[in-house]
This record gives structure tokens, sequence and C-alpha cells, in this order.
């Protein structure tokens, strides 16, 4: 068995066997110093996204601890970093604060036993090989979600990059909003302490890229606001550090595992695990596309459900892709999934070693570096390239920007989702059918499409581009209709199948009611170049019986011999076209009898 064999045969339960080989001292480096940035900024998040959670803080630094190291070595992206965010935060809170006091030891242990549901479904999907599902999130959604996530968060930071107070969890209009009446409320200590970290980031991403420009942002920044307080004092300066965290590892916890509490938790569970599941695997796609990265998402399905598996056992709540550290671990260089791997374990050694050390940490320069990811994440390129190249696209790109801008993220997703798979249903419901005759002016007279070509008075050729199902039976039942009624004398049809995939059971019963038309006029039903999947789905149906297997035609010789033996021959001889071959066969007859 080669290495290949064996890399298939296991990558499904050990897909670090795939990007492994990738590992050397240089990614190594660029992983660990992409770690080492993630851990330093999930520190004020962690906490920041457990009390929105209605968490303790010190959960929300658990649940970027075990959790993202899980999901990177099960998970298939290269990039997708997984912890506690702020939408799966709020849908926490939504669905357990009703059932239980936020903070309490019962709120406690009903959100790790969500987790833990929420980590079975997922990976009961991705077994189930439900990772298909991924495929129907469009390259324009991801592009359209990816900006209007951007924006979001940059949004979010206005109040720390210039020192204003915002309320939490509004939309982009209301956050907007407020901003505008904070404008003569602008503090130019804090504002300073933000430009100073975002114009840095700029400089050294400009002049020095091999450097890792957002950790030294982040020390500059801090230096800065640091030195500012010392300056003039906190009370002038209004810069806001992080704060004091606990100096502690994840202890072990357990879900609780009684039938009514599970009874209580299904319904949430099911709609976390559909939303978290949908803003993991749209990460790692937008990421993927950046980097070149094809994702698997039956694995990432798998990776996420071991991820929450673990977390649930480990202090963690329901962890999802991060998109604000995903997208800060690509900007930062990572290579391989070791950069996630250090992030979990940094965050461990910082919150164990360096933790008080946040203390120093201005939320402003924070903003600074997020504002960096922000414009890191919108891809200019790709959006210029879509409104130019398809007005579909670019409303399916529009729908999923402006739903991330305005409505909740996993809502934008669902719409630009839902508007894709409407448009391609529209498209595919109306195949191209074109009439097919043979050309003499071509190689072994081929079929030509050309109004130039003069028809078979007996024989229409049609050709289908397209599967023949529900959606499409009215568009191809209008085009038979159309054909009779024009040429009522053509009582023999020929459908060159080549491009027909599948018909399902209302496509069968389309072909075969033609069929039985033509046959009751006298004339025939005929498929020419038939799929092994068109015939398998005709005979599965119970059409192929219907239709006749002598008129079903492998080649366009063997069609056109056999069905010119069911021509009527009388009218063949007051033909003059000859169309096919076959119809040198026929003695013409004279003249006169042509005439009259």
């Amino acid at each position: 068995m080669n290495q290949r064999t064996v890399l298939d045969k296991y990558r499904r339960f050990l897909p670090f066997l795939v990007w492994w080989p990738m590992v050397n001292k240089e990614t190594v480096r660029t992983d660990f110093l992409a770690g080492l940035t993630g851990a330093i900024v999930v520190l004020p998040q962690g906490v920041a996204f457990a009390t929105i959670a209605g968490m303790p803080p010190e959960y929300g630094l658990y649940a970027g601890m075990v959790p993202a190291i899980v999901a990177a070595l099960f998970g298939s992206s290269w990039h997708l970093v997984s912890g506690p965010t702020t939408a799966a935060s709020i849908v926490l809170f939504s669905s357990l604060s009703a059932l239980a006091e936020p903070g309490t030891a019962q709120y406690v242990t009903l959100a790790l036993t969500l987790t833990f549901m929420v980590g079975v479904i997922e990976l009961a999907l991705g077994l189930a090989r439900m990772g298909a599902l991924v495929n129907f999130i469009s390259h324009s959604v991801i592009v359209g979600f990816t900006a209007g996530a951007a924006i979001l968060i940059a949004s979010k930071q206005l109040k720390n990059f210039f020192g204003v107070p915002i309320e939490r969890g509004g939309h982009l209009n209301d956050v907007l909003v407020q901003f505008w009446n904070q404008i003569p409320n602008i503090n130019g200590y804090v504002t300073l302490v933000a430009a100073i970290t975002l114009f840095t980031g700029i400089l050294v991403k400009r002049f020095w890229p091999r450097l890792p420009h957002l950790i030294i942002a982040m020390v500059v920044g801090s230096v800065v606001g640091v030195w500012m307080n010392q300056r003039f004092g906190v009370d002038v300066t209004g810069i806001s550090t992080v704060g004091a965290l606990p100096q502690s590892l994840p202890p072990l916890s357990s879900p609780d595992f009684s039938l009514d509490t599970i009874k209580a938790l299904a319904t949430p569970a099911l709609a976390v695990t559909l939303f978290a599941l949908t803003e993991a695997v749209s990460i790692g796609r937008s990421l993927g596309a950046r980097s070149g990265q094809r994702i698997d998402g039956n694995q990432e399905f798998i990776g996420q459900g071991l991820s929450n598996l673990a977390g649930s056992f480990f202090s963690g709540y329901v962890a999802t892709g991060s998109f604000n550290r995903s997208g800060l671990n690509y900007q930062a260089g990572a290579k391989t999934p070791l950069a996630a791997m250090f992030a979990g374990l940094l965050l461990m050694v910082i919150v164990l070693m360096v933790a008080p050390l946040a203390a120093y940490l201005p939320n402003a320069a924070m903003a600074g570096i997020l504002f960096l990811v922000a414009w890191g994440l919108i891809d200019f390129h790709e959006i210029g390239h879509i409104l130019k190249a398809s007005r579909r696209e670019t409303g399916i790109m529009g729908v999923t920007f402006f739903g991330a801008l305005f409505l909740e993220l996993e809502l934008a997703i669902f719409a630009g989702v839902m508007l894709s798979l409407v448009l391609y249903l529209m498209r595919v419901s109306k195949p191209r059918i074109v009439s097919r005759v043979p050309d003499p002016s071509l190689p072994k007279r081929k079929f030509n499409t050309g109004d130039h070509l003069p028809q078979c008075p007996q024989l229409h050729i049609l050709r289908i581009d397209g599967s023949i199902f529900f959606g499409s039976v009215n568009h191809i039942q209008e085009a038979f209709a159309e054909l009779e009624e024009k040429h009522p004398e053509q009582k023999h049809l020929a459908i060159v199948a080549q491009g027909i995939n599948f018909v399902d059971v209302a496509g069968g019963a389309a072909l075969v009611a033609e069929a039985r038309k033509r046959r009751a006029r006298g004339g025939g039903f005929y498929l020419i170049k038939v799929k092994k999947g068109l015939w398998d789905s005709l005979e599965a149906c119970g059409c192929l019986d219907e239709i006749g297997p002598n008129n079903v035609f492998q080649s366009k010789s063997a069609a056109l011999t056999g069905i010119f033996q069911k021509l009527d021959k009388e009218i063949c001889r007051h033909c003059d076209k000859r169309i096919f071959r076959e119809c040198a066969s026929v003695e013409p007859a004279p003249e006169s009898e042509k005439e009259s």
C-alpha cells in the first residue's frame, strides 16, 4: 500500500496527516508568530464574548483553548481559528437566558450541555457526509459575506478607536448614528493611540513585510498608551485597558445528561448548530478562496463537532469559526493549522504567566489592529471582477453584503444562498433546446444548427442541453408543443441526449407522454447518444420500456439508419432534399409524378 493510499484511507479521521508534510522550520516560525498574535487578540475578546453570552469572564478564555486546538487538528481549513465569537455568544444568550439566570451555576451547566449537544449534531452531520451543504454557498456569497463582515468588524471598534460610548449589539445603521452623535466627544488621546497602532502596522507591512507587523503595531500602541497614562494620567487621557485576567487553565467540567435538560435544549441546539456550522464553513471557504485551498465540508463538520465535544468537558461554551481571529491568522502569515494550535496553547501560557500584563494593553490599540484585519479581508479585486462579469452574481453578492451589514450574519448567508439557488433553478429550468440537421459541408455530415439548412419533412431532430426534471419539464413541453404547431408534418422526433445527465420522474413522464403522442400520430420518438446516467434514470422510473429500447441509440449513424427504416418511403420518393445519406437508397419519383 503506497503513501497516497494510506493518506486517503486515514485522512477522514486523521486529517493532519495531509498537511503535516508541509511543516518545516519556516512554516513553524510563521505559524508560531501568527498563533502568538491570535492568542494576544483573544485575551480581551474572550472576556467580552463571555460577558455577552452571560457566562463568567474566564469561560471566554477557556473556549479559545482546547476547542481551538481540536478544531485545527481535525478540521480541513489551514487558517480557520475556532473559539468564542460575538454572534455565537449572542445566540447562546438568547437561547438560554429564558431557562436560567445568566452567570449562575445552572446557566453554566446548561451552556456546557448545549455545547455538548451541538458537538454531537455537528459530528453526526460530518460522519453522514452532509458537508455537501457547503456547495450551496457560492463564491459570490463568500465575497459579499466577507466584505460585509469586515465592515462590521471595523464598525464594532469605532467606540474603542475614537474613545466614544456606543451601545453594544446594534446594527450598522445604529452604530453609525450613535457615532455621528458622538463626534464632538471624540477622545484625542484614545484616537492617537489607535491611529499610531494602525499606521505602525501599515508601515511595517509595507516596508518590512517579513516582520510580524500586527504584533509590532500592538506593542507600539501599548507603549504609547502606557506613556500617555503616566504622563497625563488616566483621568485625563481616558485610555482604558483590557484589565487583569484570571490566571487558570480550563478545569474539567461535566454537562447535564438528564432527559429533561436534553429535551429543553433540543430546539436551541439545532438552531445553534445550524448557525455555528454556517459561520465556520463560510469563514473557511472565504479564507480558502483567498489562499487557494479547497475546503472539505464533511471534515470541517467533524472538526467543529469534536471541538465542541471537547470544549464541553473543558469548561468551554459553543465554539465556532471566528472571523476576527481567522482573518488575523491569515493576515499574520499562517501556513498550516499549527498556527491555530499555537494560539490555543499560547493562550494557556499567557493566561498563566503574563495575564496581568494585559492590564497595560489599551483597547484603542486592539481597535487599530482590528481595523487592519478588516481592511485586509475586503477583496476589492474580486468584487470588481464580479461587478463586471455577471449581473446575477452581482445581485447575489449585493444581497449577502447588505444583509451582513443590516441583518444578522447568519441571515445574510442564508439570503445569499437562497438567492443563489433561486437564480440557479431559474437557469436550469430553461435548458438550451436547438434544432439539429446533418450539414453536408462538415466532415461526416456532422449535426449543425442553422436555419439555412434544409429540414427533413418527416423527422425533426432536437438537442437538449440540461437535465430534465420537475423544474424544466414545462419549458421542454412548451418546446414540443411549439414544434408540433409549426411542423405538424414532422411526425418523428429525435432528441440528441448528449447534454442530458438525468431525468427525474416528472421528466421521464414528459418524455413518455411525447413518445405516446408521436406514436398515436403514426410517428416515433427517439433518443440519440444516451449517457449512462440518463439510461439508468430512465430505467429506474420505468420510462425506458414506454419509449422502447429499440428507439434509444448510442451513436448518430446507428440512430439515422434505424430511424430511416421507419420513415414513409413514399414521402421520401417525392423529397428532393436528400437530408441523410440513407436517402440515396430511395429511388426518387419521376418528375411528372412529383408535379402531379
